[in-house]
């Protein structure tokens, strides 16, 4: 048995990085390193879980493992509950100390942390947690959050140590086939890894991102302009430090260039000013849900629960369409069959899809909240939850958005590119119908091989009066004074502070 003053035990969760990781940095200063990887039945079994996710971490970790191993050390990891792995390795190494990232996790990985916290005071284990990101555990307000953010944005990015002392390796504890991944049928799909998230984050600063601000809102151009950074974020492949930092070098680049008269697009600082903006609010949704766990389950504003929208089962008709890209409306359609292929949508268009939902279908948020978490390969409960009450008018201090799909179909896919790579039924309709296929003539359509009602879906919901209906009940349940009062509370607690910004009012 190692010493156990001596035995420094590094959980990864998702921080799968060795750059800019203060666990892994304050733990090699004080002993010998054992680095942990946790495979969770709590994490397979749960409702927000799909193979993709696990391929994602897999590709990352085996990247995590080879970086350890170039340090001296390796990944141990292990299949099961946090509290029964932490127990065996407890009884055969005798560690004392544990260090980790803090997590602003899902239902389950918040319960898992509290008894964790438990076990570890039971069993005399020091857990040491460092914040990651901007998000601040147990904040008292939402004042001079900005502010704080910036301070750890600004803070040095760690360096990994050269050598690291490693810990004695229990093989038998060992789970060779927890690092590798599942077949899988979506060639389209983001692949993890360090390497991949800096060629991507290169690419974007260099190349594909100039025309960011412009771009995207079409999924047209969006694929490529947008940064494809969120899934490395997700999982901590890339800490948001580093990208913010990189952010901040690009565009001190760009003025020395501009100051030096060489040629350089103009387009880019509008772009980095804008993504720098996201950044931002990437870890101002987090905290909600850090200050709010419920938000995951329950309505931000309790009082919305009194618009009685439908909770579906998994075969309702209505969500299956909605789910299976069979609802009528092309761009809706287009953008869940291209989800589920790549696993990634642009900011826009998920939140059309979820607006669809909720007010054209009246379907309750959670359960299209649900698969939409298990397509994204970027899903972060604590920005994914508050997107979804915020598209589904639950937060009652954001503007409710109702979108018309055959609007953001003429906006931004105007001649149907998109739709027709996606739903190959409407390949051969014209422009002037691929937005309403249903209003073509009987002649047309079948000039088109697309009989609507045969070949493709006539709407399954009439837009204007969804788009009434849902208008006037929110309208009539913000102008009532409980949920006027409830609204105050909610954006003190958790609205934005930026100067200039629209109140909920």
């Amino acid at each position: 048995m190692a010493k156990a003053t001596q035995f420094q035990l590094v959980w990864f969760k998702k921080d799968l990085r060795v750059k800019d990781h203060a666990p892994l940095v304050e733990a090699a200063s004080r002993g010998p390193v054992l680095p942990l990887w946790l495979e969770e039945p709590e994490w397979l079994a749960a409702e927000d879980f799909d193979l993709r996710h696990r391929r994602f971490a897999v590709e990352c970790l085996q990247e995590l493992d080879g970086d350890l191993r170039e340090l001296g050390l390796g990944l141990l990891a292990m299949r099961g509950r946090a509290l029964d792995c932490l127990e065996a390795l407890h009884r055969q190494t005798g560690f004392t100390h544990l260090w980790s990232h803090e997590e602003t996790g899902n239902g389950w990985t918040y319960q898992r942390d509290l008894a964790v916290a438990a076990w570890c005071s039971k069993r005399g284990v020091v857990w040491n947690e460092f914040a990651q990101t901007g998000v601040i555990r147990r904040l008292d307000t939402r004042d001079g959050w900005s502010a704080r953010w910036l301070q750890r944005m600004k803070r040095s990015v760690l360096t990994e140590p050269d050598r690291v002392e490693a810990a004695p390796f229990p093989q038998a504890l060992h789970c060779e086939d927890a690092l590798q991944c599942v077949n899988e049928s979506h060639p389209l799909l983001q692949r993890g890894g360090r390497r991949e998230s800096m060629d991507t984050l290169k690419g974007f600063f260099y190349e594909r991102g100039a025309d960011y601000t412009k771009a995207m809102s079409s999924p047209l151009t969006a694929y490529d302009a947008c940064s494809r950074l969120s899934p490395y974020l997700s999982w901590g492949v890339l800490s948001m430090r580093e990208v913010w930092q990189a952010t901040q070098w690009r565009r001190a680049e760009i003025r020395e260039l501009q100051a030096d008269k060489k040629p350089v697009d103009r387009r880019w600082l509008q772009a980095i000013k804008s993504f720098d903006a996201r950044l931002r609010w990437h870890c101002h949704f987090m905290q909600k849900l850090e200050d709010e766990p419920a938000i995951e389950y329950e309505s931000l504003q309790r009082s919305s629960d009194q618009l009685q929208r439908r909770d579906p089962d998994w075969n309702d008709p209505d969500f299956r369409a909605w789910r299976e890209g069979r609802t009528g409306y092309p761009m809706v359609d287009a953008c869940m069959r291209a989800l589920e292929a790549t696993g990634w949508l642009n900011f826009r268009m998920r939140a059309m899809v979820m607006s669809f939902a909720s007010h054209h279908l009246w379907l309750h948020w959670r359960k299209p909240g649900l698969h939409l978490a298990r397509m994204f390969t970027d899903y972060e409960p604590g920005i994914h939850w508050p997107q979804v009450q915020m598209q589904s008018g639950t937060t009652g201090i954001n503007t409710v958005r109702v979108y018309s799909p055959i609007k953001q179909l003429k906006d931004q896919d105007p001649h149907g590119e998109f739709v027709r790579e996606w739903v190959p039924e409407l390949r051969d309709v014209p422009d002037s119908y691929v937005a309403q296929p249903e209003t073509m003539p009987e002649m047309e359509q079948g000039f088109s091989n697309c009989i609507i009602g045969k070949d493709y879906p006539a709407p399954i919901v009439d837009h204007p009066s969804a788009y009434r209906r849902a208008h006037e009940q929110i309208r009539s349940l913000r102008r009532q004074e409980p949920s006027r009062l409830e609204a105050s509370k909610i954006q003190q607690q958790h609205g934005s502070r930026k100067k200039g910004q629209r109140s909920w009012r």
